[in-house]
């Protein structure tokens, strides 16, 4: 590793040595070689673009997707001494005037650009007359025509090669599995040999996916776990995010909504909100998020199924970005694989597409019904390994298997003699023997599978179809009116009649009692827990100062780390991990002045 590299960490970022892939990512990209980089959110990808790009003579170029993340970013490179700029179309003429002077001076290390923005003839053009010192495409994936966070104009990201044959390029991103990796490859002109896989495991965050029993008390619970901490809550319509904000401030919480059907004002004053405190809760549809690079996210619930798992890993990976222990929770139900089934179905998109978007749903619901542990499967979609993590619900309380076979058939049987045309709550009824009205009007009180599966409860029953479903041996009326039909696979089951294991469901209580014991709490001890606070406190008022996100002036994990080492002077201080030279000049003696008035 080169002397400059570890003096930039030192010196700007506070930090004496480098993790994981860093240090090779990071002297390969000094060398000048390009270089593409998958690393988990939080294992410190900013840092193998950011280094280099001030090592190096020159201009680093980011290419980022939204004002947000650069406005952030942006903000703790200013606070770490380091000379960051954004380009974008919100600037006044002025200070756009005043950036390309500086530009042009040599006075920005780092300038933060859109790709829309960057693309204009008139920036490009103006690029070119510029020593850069590397081009780094953040959240690389988006250029991925069947990813999830697909922008046209990251596919004509590749005008740059042309544009700047001898300029390095580096191309990040948290999420891609093998497809989208090749795909960025190719596309950017990165060499296999240039690829950097860090893996794509957070080991401190938990996962656990629940059946929806009663979404709002389960969303109450997760909340008394993380009372005083920030968090996303993810729904899947505007409607039901604003219902949910609104629903938890008559609860006595701060709770914001983000969806794309607010004025945008009203969007951008809840996500500066949201990364200005420190106990806001975002309510939010899948628009929010990308953009937040806020790290002390302690928790990610989803109240309806994600699209994907790589929408799901993206999705939860605001959570715990600082490293220390977050919570995912997701809940889900038969009516979210009948409402994301239908989104394919009804969807313009060309039938190969659609054959994609069939598999990453199965892959999804596979990952909600392993009986194994969640984060092996998680890991095992994008090609990664791991032993089971101890730190998800299976792991915690692994689930009770049966022999389901008998179960399945008789539910088959009923679809098929109820007519194949009738929902989950109508078929469990007529196995259970519940003469409803309705039942009784179609004359079904009166089939041969009336009452045959009185062995397993309503719950049991419930769970045993939407097990079929995501076995795909039941199929669901995409029309909206929710009718069950035995899929191909089914009737190939029935004839076959091959051992079928299920999963047990868990009695809410018992499964809810597991995710509390789980949820770990950033690890202050009881006796720093006052210096704790009033570190914490004064970071606020520092913030509140500036119009900055407490979290750009130190993170919590330093704040621990303050509050465990109690520092004395200057030197003391400067020997704690994010302490670096500028945040140490600009906040030692405020924060010095907190730790001695508790000693």
């Amino acid at each position: 590793m080169t002397a400059d590299a570890l003096d930039i960490l030192k010196s700007v970022y506070g930090y004496d040595a480098f993790r994981g892939l860093q240090a090779r990512i990071i002297d390969h990209a000094i060398g000048g070689s390009n270089a593409f980089v998958l690393m988990p959110t939080g294992g410190g990808k900013s840092l193998c673009y950011q280094i280099p790009a001030i090592a190096r003579p020159g201009m680093g170029l980011v290419v980022s997707p939204l004002l947000a993340l650069m406005a952030d970013q942006v903000a703790a490179l200013r606070q770490a001494g380091v000379r960051a700029a954004a380009l974008n179309s919100d600037l006044p003429a002025d200070e756009r005037s005043a950036l390309w002077r500086d530009i042009r001076e040599g006075a920005v290390d780092l300038l933060y650009v859109a790709p829309e923005t960057l693309l204009r003839p008139e920036v490009l053009g103006r690029l070119e007359g510029v020593r850069l010192s590397l081009i780094a495409i953040d959240e690389a994936h988006c250029l991925s025509q069947w990813g999830h966070d697909f922008r046209p104009a990251y596919r004509q990201l590749d005008a740059l090669v042309r544009q700047f044959p001898g300029t390095p390029r580096m191309a990040l991103t948290a999420t891609a599995d093998e497809p989208t990796r090749a795909e960025i490859l190719a596309h950017l002109e990165i060499a296999e040999a240039d690829a950097f896989i860090a893996g794509f495991d957070r080991p401190n965050i938990r996962y656990a996916i629940e059946e929806k029993d009663n979404p709002r008390a389960q969303l109450k619970d997760l909340l008394k776990r993380h009372a005083g901490e920030s968090g996303i809550v993810y729904c899947l319509s505007k409607r039901k995010t604003d219902e949910t904000a609104a629903w938890l401030r008559d609860q006595g919480h701060d709770a914001l909504a983000y969806h794309a059907g607010m004025d945008k004002a009203a969007r951008e004053a809840n996500q500066a909100r949201f990364q200005h405190g420190e106990a806001v809760v975002m309510v939010a549809t899948i628009a929010f998020g990308m953009g937040i690079d806020k790290p002390d996210v302690r928790f990610v619930a989803h109240l309806d199924l994600p699209g994907s798992i790589e929408a799901y890993y993206q999705e939860t990976g605001r959570a715990g970005r600082d490293g220390l222990p977050a919570e995912a929770l997701m809940l889900y139900g038969y009516e979210d694989i009948a409402l994301r089934s239908r989104f394919i179905e009804e969807s313009d998109a060309p039938d190969a597409r659609k054959r994609v978007e069939r598999g990453k749903l199965d892959a999804l619901l596979g990952l909600a019904e392993t009986a194994g542990c969640r984060r092996q499967a998680l890991l095992a979609y994008f090609g990664d390994t791991g032993a089971p993590c101890g730190n998800c619900d299976t792991c915690a309380e692994p689930p009770k298997l049966f022999d389901g076979t008998i179960a399945a058939q008789k539910a088959l049987s009923c679809i098929y003699r109820t007519g194949e045309r009738f929902g989950q709550a109508y078929v469990v009824d007529v196995l259970l023997g519940v003469a409803t009205d309705r039942i009784v009007q179609f004359g079904h009180d009166g089939c041969s599978t009336f009452g045959i599966g009185t062995e397993h409860d309503k719950r049991t029953w419930r769970a045993i179809l939407r097990q079929l479903i995501a076995l795909r041996l039941v199929d669901v009326d995409l029309a909206g009116h929710g009718g069950l039909s035995i899929a191909p696979a089914g009737r190939a089951f029935l004839r076959d009649k091959p051992t079928l294991m299920l999963r047990v469901p868990a009695p809410p209580r018992a499964r809810r009692r597991g995710a509390v014991t789980g949820a770990a709490r950033p690890a202050v001890s009881e006796g720093d827990q006052t210096l704790f606070e009033a570190l914490r406190k004064k970071r606020m008022d520092i913030a509140r100062t500036q119009n900055v996100p407490p979290y750009v002036i130190f993170h919590d994990k330093t704040l621990i780390e303050l509050a465990a080492a109690r520092p004395a002077s200057r030197a003391e201080m400067a020997s704690v991990p994010g302490v670096g030279e500028a945040k140490l000049d600009r906040y030692g003696p405020a924060f010095l002045t907190v730790i001695a008035e508790h000693a």
